[in-house]
């Protein structure tokens, strides 16, 4: 299957940045969609953001235009970009990749999430 591990959370003052990093492993044939979601406490997950593979994003109303999301699919990354963050941004964040992985010489379909990392932004 395909793995993904996510770095670059932490603690930061409001108006601060942070750069999330997302890195797929495995026998990964081709990627799809990335996005980025994020569960606050006691919220639901909810879409952040996401990239497609011709590379148009689509960003949640919270953060157009302060959360940037990029993608290298040499290195199988997605990334995510947060400036001017709020206390609200508070939350676990998650990448989410789907694509198609080799397993037994053919092509399968996967959808895999991190395992979620902590942003915290202080007032």
């Amino acid at each position: 299957q395909v793995q993904l591990v996510e770095s670059g959370g932490g603690l930061v003052q409001a108006g601060g940045s942070l750069r999330l990093s997302c890195a797929a492993s495995g026998a990964i044939r081709s990627i799809n969609a990335c996005g980025w979601y994020r569960q606050g406490p006691g919220k639901q997950r909810d879409l952040v953001a996401i990239i497609t593979s011709g590379g148009s994003t689509n960003y949640a109303d919270p953060v157009k235009g302060r959360f940037f999301i990029s993608r290298d699919n040499a290195k199988n990354a997605v990334y995510l970009q947060m400036n001017s963050l709020k206390p609200e941004d508070t939350a676990v964040y998650y990448c989410n990749v789907e694509g198609y992985y080799w397993t037994d010489y053919r092509s399968q379909p996967f959808g895999s999430w991190g395992q979620g990392i902590q942003v915290t932004v202080s007032s």
